[in-house]
């Protein structure tokens, strides 16, 4: 690690505060824009449709409510990663400017479901991105698998693929976040909880004790479930997705579960328009940002 990623390392390990995710890509950018009040017909191609994504983002992150105090860190995709925030590369902005830690999400989709999971697909490129995440003093990633039921066979799959790149990313000299999502419509989410507990604690005990990681899991059934994910020696963090959960059903959530704090999208967003004014985006993002943090500190 660079002295300024140490540093970083410390605000992420001591540090209050959430990570804002906002990483969607290709296939997620046009729902993420409707949302946001920007249809389809205000772009012509995926480079301007990402022109528009990277102007909500700049919105997000320049307002003064997004800043160190609260927000611990943020998630950019290889696109944010390319483009500048007020003349300065997006994480060196995010770093300097905000004090907000920069994490990259380096995975290029999923895989069609099988064995009740969907896997990753390849990343050919991940030493060439991590070289690039580095060269911006970048901390760490983000990559996401999805469990859909309780498959032993293939939550041990993604665990442990997730675990395979992860140590791919830590010799690198970053801190991979693994985020093994459970789909909070599983008609066996709790069963999926259990295995997937167990997978993951089999693979940390298994780490260096240099082998740092970070977990991003969905919110789970049983309240404090994955403390001893948040006890493990190998764990920095261990922050919950959102998951199509409402804001308030998430912090609800997340307030009862103690030590995991939020890495949310949708609902970090949520309410947030184009067609508002400053003032009144200043102030949805504002209130927003109070109350992931709260919840995230309880």
């Amino acid at each position: 690690m660079s002295s300024v990623q140490v540093t970083m390392l410390e605000k992420v390990r001591s540090g209050n505060g959430f990570i804002a995710a906002l990483d969607q890509s290709g296939g997620s950018t046009p729902k993420a824009l409707a949302l946001y009040g920007v249809e389809a017909d205000a772009y012509n191609n995926d480079n301007e449709m990402f022109t528009k994504v990277h102007e909500m983002r700049t919105r997000i992150i320049t307002d003064a409510s997004f800043n160190g105090e609260r927000v611990l860190g943020a998630i950019l995709f290889e696109n944010t990663l390319d483009r500048e925030i007020n003349a300065k590369s997006s994480a060196n902005f995010l770093w300097e400017e905000k004090g907000v830690v920069p994490f990259l999400k380096v995975d290029k989709g999923l895989e069609e479901e099988a064995n009740g999971v969907q896997l990753m697909k390849p990343m050919a490129e991940l030493d060439s991105l991590l070289a690039k995440a580095n060269a911006q003093n970048v901390f760490g990633t983000k990559m996401r698998s999805v469990i859909k039921s309780a498959n032993v066979d293939g939550i041990n799959a993604v665990v442990a693929q997730q675990f395979t790149v992860g140590k791919q990313i830590i010799a690198a000299g970053l801190v991979p976040i693994i985020e093994p999502e459970v789909d909070i419509t599983s008609a066996t989410k709790s069963e999926c909880e259990t295995l997937l507990k167990d997978a993951l604690l089999a693979q940390l005990d298994s780490l260096d004790a240099d082998q740092l990681v970070m977990l991003k899991l969905t919110l789970p059934e049983v309240d404090g479930f994955y403390q001893a994910c948040v006890d493990h020696p190998n764990v920095i963090k261990v922050v919950a997705l959102s998951g199509g959960y409402s804001r308030d059903e998430a912090n609800a959530r997340l307030s009862r579960n103690s030590g995991m704090i939020a890495s949310f999208s949708r609902a970090l967003t949520q309410g947030l328009t184009a067609q508002q004014s400053d003032a009144e985006f200043n102030q949805a993002l504002d209130n927003a940002i109070e109350a992931i943090y709260q919840a995230s500190k309880a």
